[in-house]
C-alpha cells in the first residue's frame, strides 16, 4: 500500500479524498486539465505545458503568479495525469526530515516502477540548506519537483534548483475566467452550491467578480461565506449586499516585502520621471492602501528629487526632505497629503539627470586615471613651513576684484576634462550659459 503524502493520501488523483465540508473551493479544484479554467499560454491546445503533461514528459517545474491563479490545481492534475504519486508539503511547516521521508518513499515507489510528483507549496519560505537538500533527487530523477512561489524565483529559489526546473509564469485570472469559475460553482450540484437552490444576483456577480481581483480562491471563499449568510436568512438569492458583506473590500494582492512592492514602487517611480501626476498619485495611493511604509515612499521620492529632477528644479529636492519630515512628524492616515503634494510636485518638475552623470564621469576619472597630488595652489597652508614649500601659492581668492580669473582646480593630468554637462530645461537653462560663459573664461 502506497505511503499517505504528508498533506493526506491524493494518491495521484486530482481532488481525491476531498470531504464534503471541505471549503467550496477545495471541492470545485478542477480535477482535468478540461476542467482548468484560465493560463491558456500554458496549457490552451498545443501550448508548452499541456503538451508536457499529454505526452507524459513533464519536467522538474516552478509555478510563479499570484495566489488563486492555479499554482497547487495544475500540481495535482500533473500527478494525476501522468499517474504518478503525489507528495506535498508546504514550506512554511516542512523541513529537511520532512522531505527526507518523502524521498525515502519515492524510491520505494521508484522501484515498483511509480514515479512520485514532490509538490512544495510556497517554495520561496525555504532556506538555502532546505532547498539544496532536494536538488540531488531533482538530478537523479527521484522525485520531479514541482514548486509553487507567488514571489520572484530568480531572487527565492536557488540557481541550482532553479536551472534544473522550467519555470511557468501563472497570469492573474481575467474577470470572465472568474465569472466562469464562479457559475460552474453555483450550478455544480455534486461538488459546488447546485443542490442548495440558490440563484445570484446579476449586481452581486459582478461584485464578487470585480473583488475577487483575478483570484479563484477568494471568489469561491466569498461566494461560499455569502451563501450562508442567505441560508441563515432563509432566502434563496445571494445579493450585492451579502457579497459586500463577505468581502468587504477588494483583494489587495501586495505583499510589503515581494514581488508586487517593487513593481508598484518601480511604476510610482517610473510615473514621477515621466511627469504623469496621475499614475504617480494612482500608484501612491494603491501602496498606501496596501499598508506600505510611507518613509519608504518619501525615501524613493528624495532619490528622484536629486537623480532626475536635479538642478533642473533645485527646489525638489527641499520639498522632498519637507516630505520626509512632514510625513515622520505628522504619520498615517493624514500624512499622505504632503507625499501627494509632493509626488505632484515631482511628476511636474523639469526633469534632469546632469547630476548623476556628471558625478559618474568623474567617478570614471577618479577609478580610471592616476591619483595625482592635490595642487599646490589648492593646497591649504597653515604653518609658515607649508607656506614656505608653496602650498597655496597664486590661489586666486574668487572674492577679489577679479572674481572671474582662470584657475586650475583639477590635477594637471586631467586639465580640461569637463564632468558637469547641464541639461537644457527648467533653472538648467539659465545655468548652462553661465557655466559655458565661465569656461570659455577658464
Amino acid at each position: 500500500m502506497d505511503a499517505p503524502s504528508l498533506f493526506g493520501d491524493r494518491d495521484g488523483a486530482p481532488g481525491a479524498g476531498t470531504q464534503p465540508h471541505a471549503p467550496l473551493a477545495a471541492r470545485m479544484r478542477p480535477r482535468t486539465l478540461d476542467e482548468f479554467v484560465g493560463q491558456e499560454h500554458l496549457v490552451g491546445a498545443g501550448r508548452v505545458l499541456r503538451r508536457a503533461i499529454e505526452s507524459d514528459d513533464v519536467p522538474s517545474m516552478v509555478l510563479w503568479g499570484p495566489p488563486g491563479t492555479g499554482k497547487t490545481t495544475l500540481a495535482e492534475i500533473v500527478a494525476g495525469a501522468t499517474g504518478a504519486y503525489f507528495a506535498a508539503i508546504s514550506a512554511v511547516s516542512a523541513g529537511v526530515a520532512d522531505l527526507r521521508r518523502v524521498v525515502a518513499d519515492a524510491k520505494r515507489l521508484r522501484s515498483t516502477g511509480r514515479r512520485t510528483v514532490l509538490f512544495i507549496d510556497e517554495i520561496h519560505r525555504f532556506n538555502k540548506a532546505q532547498q539544496d537538500a532536494v536538488l540531488p533527487y531533482v538530478e537523479d530523477g527521484t522525485v520531479t519537483l514541482i514548486g509553487a512561489t507567488t514571489e520572484n524565483p530568480s531572487f527565492e529559489v536557488n540557481s541550482a534548483l532553479l536551472s534544473r526546473a522550467r519555470v511557468y509564469v501563472l497570469k492573474p485570472l481575467t474577470d470572465a475566467e472568474v465569472g466562469v469559475i464562479v457559475d460552474r460553482a453555483m450550478t455544480d450540484a455534486e461538488r459546488g452550491l447546485g443542490a442548495a437552490g440558490m440563484s445570484l444576483d446579476a449586481g452581486a456577480r459582478r461584485a464578487l467578480i470585480d473583488l475577487a481581483n483575478g483570484d479563484a480562491r477568494v471568489a469561491l471563499g466569498g461566494l461560499e461565506l455569502a451563501a450562508r449568510g442567505v441560508a441563515a436568512a432563509r432566502r434563496t438569492v445571494i445579493e450585492l449586499s451579502d457579497v459586500g458583506e463577505a468581502l468587504q473590500r477588494r483583494t489587495a494582492g501586495y505583499d510589503k516585502a515581494g514581488e508586487a512592492h517593487y513593481d508598484t514602487i518601480s511604476a510610482f517611480i517610473k510615473s514621477l520621471r515621466g511627469s504623469d501626476p496621475d499614475g504617480a498619485l494612482y500608484w501612491l495611493a494603491r501602496m498606501l492602501d496596501s499598508g506600505e511604509d510611507p518613509l519608504f515612499i518619501v525615501r524613493r521620492m528624495v532619490i528622484l528629487a536629486a537623480e532626475d529632477v536635479g538642478l533642473a528644479d533645485p527646489r525638489a529636492l527641499q520639498i522632498a526632505v519637507a516630505c520626509q519630515q512632514a510625513v515622520h512628524f505628522v504619520g498615517l492616515p493624514e500624512g499622505y497629503l504632503p507625499l501627494a503634494e509632493c509626488a505632484i510636485y515631482l511628476a511636474t518638475a523639469p526633469k534632469s539627470n546632469s547630476v548623476i552623470a556628471s558625478y559618474g564621469r568623474a567617478l570614471a576619472d577618479v577609478e580610471g586615471t592616476r591619483n595625482d597630488p592635490v595642487p599646490l595652489h589648492l593646497r591649504n597652508a597653515v604653518t609658515p613651513l607649508l607656506r614656505g614649500l608653496g602650498y597655496g601659492k597664486d590661489y586666486v581668492y574668487t572674492h577679489g576684484a577679479n572674481v572671474d580669473a582662470p584657475q586650475a582646480y583639477l590635477p594637471e593630468n586631467l586639465e580640461g576634462h569637463r564632468y558637469y554637462q547641464p541639461g537644457t530645461r527648467g533653472e538648467e537653462a539659465r545655468l548652462s550659459e553661465w557655466i559655458a560663459a565661465r569656461r570659455r573664461v577658464d
